[in-house]
């Protein structure tokens, strides 16, 4: 018998969807371990100055507890206005945001490690809708913040802008739609 990621799906049949329950609202989670100090990793996510170089493309201002700022995804046409809810120095970043479908929660903790480097974790939460919609959202999320945070690496250890997140949605491409 073939795997199916052999390749050879022809004799599949995928069975009808029986009806599917969440157990729990899911989240997006993504970490990546960034070879460079807590400090320097935690103010490229502060100052838009760093920040425009491997996330978004403008910023009204540095992330401050209790401000509002405005990011843009100029290449998107896209917004959202961020409202900054925690800042710890070198530990955390707690923002709320305009998600899918309602406001989130977007979380970045940062783990300084022995050697210098340091582990960054993303969480969004709140997210909401169907199941359907939630299964989605929280899918995009952890890509879109895994993209991210390979582009804060390369730009952070190697001093190289790889333009993921304006790369992953090119103009004019048409994507395949990866539903039945």
């Amino acid at each position: 018998m073939k795997s199916l990621r052999s390749g050879d799906r022809q004799n599949h049949v995928v069975p009808k969807m029986s009806k599917l329950e969440l157990t729990q609202p899911p989240v997006a989670k993504t970490g990546m371990l960034i070879r460079r100090p807590v400090e320097e990793v935690f103010e490229a996510f502060i100052d838009p100055a760093v920040t425009t170089q491997f996330w978004f493309t403008k910023s009204s201002g540095r992330l401050e507890v209790g401000r509002q700022v405005k990011w843009e995804w100029e290449m998107y046409d896209a917004s959202t206005q961020v409202t900054v809810k925690v800042i710890e120095p070198n530990a955390r970043i707690v923002i709320e945001w305009e998600g899918y479908n309602g406001n989130t929660t977007v979380e970045w903790v940062f783990s300084p490690q022995a050697d210098g480097t340091t582990f960054v974790e993303i969480t969004e939460s709140g997210l909401q809708g169907s199941g359907d919609e939630l299964v989605g959202y929280a899918c995009d999320s952890t890509g879109g913040f895994t993209w991210m945070l390979a582009g804060l690496k390369a730009l952070l250890e190697h001093n190289v802008r790889l333009n993921l997140v304006a790369d992953r949605f090119p103009k004019g491409l048409q994507l395949r739609d990866s539903g039945n």
